[in-house]
């Protein structure tokens, strides 16, 4: 069994991306195709996939700063957008009962609201994965997105114990502990080194912390994304992070196959979770506006709310819970699985165009701007050196000192991540915070004293959206990036792109080259 589900989950994953679509679109079409086909989830499917969720969790926490959560955006925008939301599929859930549409016209107000309620929440997992594919969770707008995702799953957690009367345990408190014993871990984690042993450090922390949590009575997943949420600050937080991402990847394939094998649906039940699905141009439009309201730039603003704009796995747990508690007939799971499974899809496919949508559309979605922007929003007007690096990791922080060990200092760097910045004005090196695939950033400076552009970040597709706000700008200047492997050099050089660096190639020259540099003069 364990080998169908693997090569139905590659040829579907590899079908979704040979017409440019996600992987995780193919996987979550395999799951249906295996339940039609008659195969059943075995125990090792739902191991996998719980265990995906509680490392992407724990993953999530790693990369996620507390005092993110208390901005008046995250928690107020994620409020009334709850609060609102139940209002407005409450009426419509009404108006399908009163035009006798089946399963819809059996629901008391008790029943809607909670149908209601489930699909309030967006998909943790969907919006992770869709903003790591396109090397957003650092910007602006992913930030947002993360921040109200944590928001709705700790809603979520308080929901389920209210419902489930799993009151945490009096030893909950002894979770304070962690504090004290925080120099520990740290020590610990520091101690362990770079190799095998801070993949597994990362394993022990997020499955350590999901039963530590599952103890008291507090909901595991919850645990694992508090704890790397504590951890965050560790100077080693991205190198665990990192050593996690491929495992949980994998893991995650075992979610989306599940999905399908929830049950098998009808015609009637795809039409009415298509009925639902109508629900999601609404969610878009409430998130835009409160957002907007909140005084959100339109371009963070549709970008997060766009990306927000599905159904959460948590309309299967509130449909479990109500099955079992005989509130809801067994094929509103069904129902609920397939608008879930329909969302996901949706935002996939669309998300794909979300850059060049906005900037078709900018001047009418800009009406909708307050004119005071939030302190964050405001660009810095960068130093007027001809040279910029964009990406200020272990590549562009390598290129900054190259360029400006020369004296004249020409070069200065930008990037997405406020706390890097913070932390490379300490190492006293010029950088700006900016979102450079925004075009208002390049628009709000003077394009005319910039010459050259490095472009340091390991995602092809952020590079050519960098470059195509660059060109929109019309910056004249010229533009280098850097590409890990040959077809990704030959698609940057193919899009226009002046030079493109091997990174692995330039690695190797710079490395015989400094060597070199140690034998005597006669025999370089």
């Amino acid at each position: 069994m364990d080998f169908i589900w693997i090569l139905f989950a590659f040829i579907c994953g590899l079908a979704a991306k040979t017409v440019s679509l996600p992987p995780s679109i193919g996987f979550l079409t395999a799951g249906f195709i295996l339940n039609i086909a008659g195969y059943q989830a075995d125990e090792s499917l739902s191991i996998l996939s719980d265990l995906g969720i509680t490392i992407m969790l724990f993953t999530i926490g790693l990369k996620l700063k507390i005092k993110n959560l208390f901005k008046t955006e995250v928690w107020l925008g994620c409020s009334l957008h709850s609060v609102l939301w139940i209002v407005v599929t409450l009426t419509f859930i009404k108006i399908l009962s009163l035009a006798s549409i089946s399963y819809f016209s059996d629901l008391d107000l008790t029943t809607a609201a909670l149908i209601a309620f489930a699909l309030s929440f967006s998909s943790t997992v969907c919006v992770i994965k869709l903003l790591e594919e396109n090397g957003e969770m650092r910007t602006r707008h992913g930030k947002l997105a993360v921040g109200i995702l944590v928001i709705q799953d700790i809603i979520a957690v308080a929901f389920l114990v209210a419902a489930t009367g799993k009151i945490p345990s009096i030893w909950a408190f002894s979770l304070l502990g962690l504090f004290v014993i925080k120099p520990l871990i740290n020590r610990v984690i520091h101690h362990v080194g770079h190799g095998e042993l801070i993949t597994l450090m990362g394993f022990f922390l997020a499955l350590g912390s999901y039963e530590l949590f599952e103890l008291v009575n507090i909901k595991g997943d919850l645990g694992a994304l508090l704890v790397g949420m504590f951890l965050s600050s560790h100077l080693k937080a991205t190198e665990i992070n990192k050593a996690l991402m491929n495992f949980k990847d994998i893991f995650l394939i075992g979610f989306f196959l599940s999905i399908g094998f929830t049950a098998i649906p009808t015609l009637e039940m795809l039409g009415l979770a298509t009925l639902l699905i109508l629900l999601i141009p609404v969610k878009f439009v409430m998130f835009y506006g409160i957002f907007t309201l909140l005084k959100i730039r339109s371009r963070t603003a549709f970008l997060s709310a766009l990306s927000l704009s599905n159904f959460s796995e948590f309309g299967l747990i509130v449909g479990a819970l109500s099955v079992s508690t005989g509130w809801l007939s067994n094929d509103w799971l069904v129902i609920l699985a397939l608008g879930m499974a329909i969302s996901f899809i949706l935002t996939n496919i669309i998300y794909q165009f979300a850059h060049t949508t906005f900037t078709k559309h900018r001047g009418f979605l800009s009406r909708f701007e307050r004119k005071t922007k939030l302190v964050e929003d405001n660009f810095c007007q960068p130093c007027q050196r001809p040279i910029v690096i964009i990406g200020m990791g272990r590549v562009g922080m390598g290129a900054y000192q190259a360029i400006n060990s020369h004296g004249t200092n020409p070069a200065w760097g930008l990037d997405a991540d406020k706390e890097k910045i913070t932390w490379l004005h300490n190492k006293g090196m010029e950088a700006y915070y900016g979102d450079a695939e925004d075009i208002y950033f390049w628009e709000s400076i003077d394009l005319s004293k910039l010459e050259l552009v490095l472009l340091a970040l390991p995602s092809v597709q952020d590079i050519i959206n960098i470059t195509k706000q660059l060109k929109a700008a019309n910056y004249n200047g010229k533009i280098a990036a850097v590409a890990r492997y040959d077809d990704e050099r030959r698609q940057l050089e193919a899009f226009g792109i002046d030079k493109v660096f091997n990174f692995y190639t330039e690695a190797g020259v710079g490395f015989a080259e400094e060597s070199l540099a140690l034998l005597p003069q006669g025999m370089r």
